[in-house]
């Protein structure tokens, strides 16, 4: 059974919690929730550091189910034992649930979700990280379009040649995108596969496949690559944490090409599973100190790197990450070092 919001916020934070947690000054004494919110948006209005968020949470017996937090809920700081609590009052709009065989009413407002998370779908629905070297050569590909077209596009069929699953119906298209390598090590990270389609399958004989496009966000080509779909839903309900090891990483791409990263940027990390990361992982963004000349003493001198800004992993992969910019107070950029909080 998926554990509540509220458990996943409480597990494995008892240490934080014996801990003053840092207020803002100018921290409300309640806050009314309101559509649009997220959990880091309502903490950054209690907390200096926004990412503590669940020393602050605390189970209120009033109400029936506290792991879900709805615009129009109230919340109101409190002392427990000393420590800073936020306690929850439920408000009307999220409506009542009620399951019968005759009516069933379902809420009025939907939860809100720790982070944007309309800052990642769209990103996710086209990015895919293909681990192995050998990835796009082994996979099927397509080798004709109808009535020998080169292009086609939703509605068109095509023709695709591989080793086919029997039990899989459809198959997106890919078009091999970045490969991702180390800066520091050199090693192959991963290969960025872009989606620009996807099509059911029709028939199979041999190793040829009949695929009609269900979709397609540009024109596919021959030589275009088929894979099976992944899990592409985020938990929006991962509470942050810091990593279990320490991190020493990079930014190293910026998958929308901006080059000037901000709040809210989606960044391509060099570290993921194997280093430690999971999703809902916390990280600082440390930017390079300059390196000057000492005029009095002589010779060059580096400054000390400086915080920057603040982001959360959310897709884990075994060599890269993805992580959501969620602040900043200078301009990233790839490069930039990522460290624990």
């Amino acid at each position: 059974m998926r554990k509540s919001l509220l458990a996943l916020l409480l597990m494995g934070w008892a240490g934080i919690g014996q801990a003053q947690v840092p207020l803002r000054e100018d921290h409300p004494q309640r806050y009314t929730v309101v559509a649009g919110d997220t959990l880091w948006s309502i903490a950054s209005r209690f907390l200096r550091d926004p990412w503590q968020w669940p020393a602050l949470w605390q189970a209120n017996s009033n109400v029936a189910d506290p792991s879900r937090i709805y615009p129009g809920d109230s919340l109101a700081l409190v002392r427990v034992a000393g420590e800073p609590r936020l306690t929850l009052e439920r408000g009307a709009s999220h409506g009542t649930l009620k399951l019968s065989p005759q009516v069933r009413r379902t809420p009025l407002a939907e939860a809100i979700p720790s982070i944007p998370l309309q800052a990642i779908d769209s990103f996710l629905l086209g990015n895919r990280i293909l681990e192995g070297a050998d990835a796009f050569a082994s996979a099927p590909y397509v080798v004709a379009g109808d009535a020998e077209r080169v292009l086609s596009g939703t509605g068109d069929r095509i023709f695709a040649r591989g080793r086919f699953d029997p039990e899989r119906p459809a198959y997106g298209i890919f078009r091999q995108g970045k490969t991702y390598t180390d800066p520091q090590s050199g090693e192959l990270l991963g290969i960025n596969a872009d989606e620009i389609g996807g099509g059911e399958v029709v028939a199979v004989e041999g190793d040829i496949a009949t695929l009609r496009l269900q979709r397609t966000t540009q024109e596919v080509r021959l030589g275009d690559r088929l894979f099976g779909g992944e899990p592409r839903a985020v938990n929006a309900t991962f509470a942050p944490s810091p990593p279990s090891q320490a991190v020493d990483g990079l930014i190293i791409d910026v998958p929308r090409g901006v080059t000037q990263i901000g709040a809210l940027d989606v960044v391509t990390l060099n570290k993921g599973r194997r280093d430690g990361l999971v999703e809902g992982n916390v990280l600082a963004v440390m930017k390079t100190g300059e390196t000057v000349r000492d005029r009095v003493a002589g010779g060059s001198l580096k400054m000390p790197d400086e915080r920057a800004g603040l982001l959360m992993v959310f897709r884990t992969y075994d060599k890269l990450s993805y992580g959501l910019v969620l602040n900043a107070s200078h301009s990233l950029a790839v490069l930039d070092k990522v460290r624990n909080p």
